[in-house]
């Protein structure tokens, strides 16, 4: 049995192996169920899905963020934001949060009215097909004593980068303080600490 991935769009991919240019085995994943498919990752490989919802296989990459560290950004950005569209992604030494580019609630009430299950599937299915931008993240700056520094994307046309706002050994604080502005117009005012 082949190995498979279904993304959340819900589109399924298949592990597939190819040659490098000098004979190297390399791995992709494709929607196609035919070809040289894989049966079992290869150690020291893992999948990854990219909050664009591509499909990769990675080798596994050192763990600099802990578990517990994405959960408290995780669980902050729900409890503090009291958001449900978005998505966590590690890279490195950064907790990305991406945030849902459309709002999920205007679009459902474009829809005709329906059932509360069917305004469950719908909305199920909604998220499937919507896209995600990075938005704040959280960058360890020092592994050893765990310091934290919390940048916010600038949409400025002319700027287009990430804007340090504040760092601390705290990531609890952190993501209170400044997780509580994802998704509201006082995101934007966010500006750097002296």
């Amino acid at each position: 049995m082949s190995v498979e991935y279904t993304n959340r769009r819900g589109r399924k991919h298949y592990l597939h192996e190819g040659k490098t240019k000098t004979g190297k085995p390399k791995y992709f994943f494709s929607m196609k169920a035919v070809g040289t498919l894989v049966n079992t990752i290869p150690d020291g490989y893992e999948i990854y899905e990219h909050p664009s919802a591509q499909v990769f296989l990675r080798k596994i990459p050192p763990q600099i963020i802990t578990p517990e560290e994405v959960a408290i950004v995780r669980e902050g950005v729900k409890k503090y934001a009291k958001l449900d569209d978005f998505i966590i992604d590690v890279k490195d030494n950064q907790i990305v949060v991406y945030l849902c580019d459309q709002n999920v609630d205007n679009l459902m009430e474009i829809a005709l009215p329906v059932s509360s299950a069917d305004a469950t599937r719908m909305r199920a299915t909604l998220i499937q097909s919507l896209s995600f931008s990075p938005t704040m993240q959280f960058v360890l700056e020092d592994v050893q004593i765990r310091t934290f520094v919390v940048e916010r994307w600038c949409f400025l046309g002319s700027v287009d980068d990430w804007i340090a706002l504040d760092r601390s050994t705290n990531l609890n604080a952190l993501v209170k303080q400044y997780g509580q502005h994802l998704g509201k117009e006082s995101f934007y005012e966010l500006m750097p600490q002296g």
